[in-house]
């Protein structure tokens, strides 16, 4: 069984690990810890738990996954194995159901209707672009009014006052699609926010699936996730839960909100959105609020990496078996580099024409030899100095379908997608072996 089953016995495993800094220093909620949050993902470091954060009653904790180590504790497997365990929890067959219990720890202070003010909640101004206080780090839980199925998902949701947020929500969204499938599709819908969580339910929610998505969770731990109907709404919502916001949806109530640090990179604009009204806050004893930097690490790996490399990695070793794939973060879900052991000078384009048709969002491929870190920028960088010829080693689609934020896209998406071989062609000219250096353990040598 997994010793995993919370957000606390999460950060036991981290701090056990030498992944979690407890940092006792003041911070500011507007910027400052975000600051230091994005510093700390940008150098590997570990994930910050902030117990003196400036206006706060309670510690703040993020960066729970940002790179492969963490998603590989998070997960309770080896590095080299998180694609493959992600490629078993998302197959439909291998989900376990959440299980209903009666009571939960969130439970433990209920404030409801003019009591529950969301001014209580630390939520931190991230970035010096967004346009206010937003949840970023909650679970959005819904429940499907045809066939009672539950839904996690990812909305930002900026505060606009004590009982009042702006909910985001994309046209292809489950969340969406549940409220427009009702009799009176503006009527009020709702929905629950889970605070503070085990990774397991937070790596679900990042997934876009047509079942519930607790049975993701359920399937990373072995075990159902227990689950508790809310107070002021009938939902399902994670009995292990720090904190959880409970209220009703407005679709057609609604006010601009944002922008935001998007997964692009970029501000997101000024959106027109349904309006959420607050019925309940609830929390445990001595809750953890939980962030997540927008724009940075985290957003791009629940979003973009964990649910998608296995996706990938399927297309890609239909045509080589022995491929191995990985959607960089820096590359904020467009990039996709493919690891081979070329044995055929047309294959890197196949396999680059494959990994653009994985998913919509990859735009950007790189194929690199197997002696080429496909976790290290720096040795990318190396392979397309190296061993590409502008001229004949890059192909573009143009006008082909991509996601509709994508920067550089039409407004629907459509636009250029490149294939980079960055294989070394030895065929053309031989160059022999790179140079390399074994590494040391450097502790040997610096200390005393």
């Amino acid at each position: 069984m997994s010793p995993i089953h919370d957000l606390r016995s999460y950060l036991q495993v981290l701090e056990s690990r030498g992944r979690l800094a407890r940092i006792n220093t003041e911070v500011s909620l507007t910027h400052e810890l975000a600051d230091v949050a994005a510093t700390l993902a940008r150098v590997r470091g570990p994930a910050p738990l902030f117990q003196n954060a400036r206006g706060s009653d309670w510690p703040i904790f993020t960066n729970a996954i940002t790179d492969p180590t963490t998603a590989a504790l998070a997960l309770g497997c080896a590095e080299d194995e998180v694609i493959s365990v992600m490629e078993r929890v998302l197959d439909p067959a291998n989900g376990i159901p959440p299980v209903r219990q009666q009571t939960a720890a969130w439970q433990d202070h209920i404030h409801t209707n003019e009591d529950a003010d969301a001014m209580h909640l630390p939520l931190p101004t991230h970035s010096r672009g967004d346009g206010g206080a937003f949840i970023t780090g909650g679970v959005i839980i819904s429940k499907d009014p045809v066939s009672g199925r539950g839904n996690l998902s990812y909305n930002r949701m900026l505060r606009m006052g004590p009982r009042l947020f702006g909910f985001n929500v994309n046209e292809w969204r489950h969340v969406r699609r549940f409220m427009a499938s009702r009799p009176q599709p503006d009527a009020p819908f709702p929905i629950a926010i889970a605070i503070g969580l085990d990774p397991a339910i937070m790596i679900a929610a990042g997934v876009k699936t047509e079942v519930d998505e607790l049975t993701v969770a359920g399937a990373i731990r072995g075990a159902g996730v227990p689950v508790t109907s809310g107070v002021t709404v009938d939902v399902d919502i994670p009995a292990s839960a720090e904190i959880v916001i409970e209220g009703f949806v407005h679709p057609a109530q609604r006010q601009y909100e944002g922008p935001l640090a998007e997964f692009h990179g970029y501000y997101g604009e000024l959106w027109n959105s349904p309006t959420f009204e607050v019925t309940a806050i609830n929390w445990c004893d001595n809750p953890i609020f939980q962030t997540i930097i927008p724009g940075w690490y985290e957003h791009i790996y629940l979003g973009n990496v964990l649910p998608r490399e296995p996706l990938l990695r399927r297309f890609v070793r239909h045509l080589n078996p022995q491929a191995h794939v990985h959607i960089p973060p820096y590359g904020n879900g467009f990039l996709a580099i493919i690891q081979i052991e070329r044995d055929n000078p047309g294959q890197p384009k196949n396999l680059a024409m494959a990994a653009m048709t994985a998913h919509i969002n990859i735009r950007n491929v790189i194929v690199v030899d197997m002696d080429i870190d496909i976790y290290d920028p720096a040795d990318i960088h190396w392979a397309l100095t190296h061993r590409v010829d502008w001229t004949r080693d890059v192909f573009i689609v143009s006008d082909a379908q991509g996601h509709e934020m994508d920067p550089v896209a039409h407004e629907r998406g459509v636009g250029p997608k490149l294939g980079v071989d960055a294989t070394y062609k030895r065929e053309r000219r031989e160059y022999g072996d790179r140079v390399a250096y074994p590494s040391v353990n450097l502790s040997k040598y610096l200390s005393g």
